[in-house]
């Protein structure tokens, strides 16, 4: 199967087929989106089976430029409205208290739902032409639970490949070109202002600088009690091959010391190293949104370089870097033994 070129005839079927509860994959600035009417619980079930995704992991609900908020949320603070005329469209989901009548299927179970309006003008067309521009869009990311993310509609493909057509879960692909943004919304739960404030549930594109600005406090950590959202599990984003970061002071003991036992790597970096024999190397820009833009594209070319792991030379730490540096924790997280297994 091939992606659909966006035309009003391919949108206006794409949203056909998502008011009749199919699955349709499609692009926001952000990563590609696999879709489906918020408000229909089996349409949603459809997801969690493409995806293989727990039942109580909640999905972000994509609305409309200029969408009714208070349809799909209740007791809705001053705060949302603000970020929301802020950053909207764009990459910012709210958590806000879920109103009675929206299926908690989007929520994973919680009384509360995330929005977002996304910004990628397919995205948008879509959402209009979607039940005349009022209904909502649940996608998470167009991808098996914990892979990395598609940045292209030949992402998705791949990913999908024994789901896609007639038969198949998903109905079509919309392709929209490279997402701009290239990692997921920043999200940020609003649900508990009297008792936490706001606070940053997943970093992203939008910073927490940005974020205060308009707040008037800088937004809380995580605590035990905040909802449960999407992609923020310690182990996400993850290539099938192992990932490990590596300071730059020590990559290249450690690439020697692991050709010494016969492992090949992969390399993803900023810096240039044509002394370090990779099988595959990637190599991107040193501002944070031009590395965002090529990460998870990069993961899944190095992925298909069959090397026994991926290196990815560690990143700055400050706050600019956030969001790209969560991602990349996160795909290492199930390989951090790995290396001290190796080395030893």
């Amino acid at each position: 199967m091939k992606a659909a070129d966006c035309t009003p005839c391919n949108l206006a079927e794409a949203a056909e087929a998502l008011e009749s509860g199919l699955l349709v994959a499609f692009p926001t600035e952000t990563v590609y989106g696999l879709g489906a009417d918020a408000e229909n619980p089996e349409a949603v079930a459809r997801i969690y089976e493409a995806k293989g995704r727990p039942s109580d992991h909640p999905v972000i609900v994509h609305l409309a430029p200029g969408a009714d908020l208070s349809y799909w949320a209740k007791d809705i603070p001053d705060a949302a409205l603000q970020l929301s005329e802020a950053f909207w469209p764009g990459p910012l989901t709210l958590i806000l208290k879920r109103a009675d009548h929206i299926p908690d299927a989007v929520s994973g179970g919680q009384d509360t739902v995330g929005l977002r309006c996304p910004s990628h003008p397919v995205a948008q067309e879509l959402l209009k032409s979607f039940k005349a521009g009022r209904g909502g869009i649940a996608a998470p990311s167009a991808n098996k639970f914990g892979r990395v993310s598609p940045t292209k509609a030949e992402h998705v493909i791949e990913e999908f490949e024994q789901e896609l057509g007639p038969g198949g879960l998903i109905a079509s692909v919309l392709d929209g070109g490279q997402s701009d943004v290239g990692i997921e919304s920043t999200i940020i739960d609003l649900s508990r202002l009297s008792t936490h404030g706001p606070v940053l549930l997943r970093p992203g594109h939008i910073s927490v600088d940005q974020l205060s600005a308009v707040l008037g406090v800088v937004p809380a950590m995580p605590d035990a009690a905040a909802p449960r959202a999407s992609g923020t599990l310690e182990s996400h984003y993850a290539p099938r091959t192992p990932v490990i970061l590596v300071s730059p002071d020590e990559l290249d003991q450690v690439v020697s010391v692991l050709e010494s036992k016969g492992k090949t790597i992969a390399l993803m970096s900023c810096q240039s190293h044509p002394e370090l024999n990779a099988k595959a190397w990637t190599q991107l820009p040193t501002d944070p949104a031009g590395y965002a833009f090529g990460l998870y594209a990069g993961l899944r070319e190095l992925d298909q370089a069959s090397a026994d792991l991926i290196l990815v030379e560690q990143l700055p730490s400050d706050a600019a870097w956030q969001g790209v540096n969560d991602r990349l924790r996160r795909a290492a997280f199930d390989s951090r033994h790995v290396l001290g297994e190796w080395l030893s």
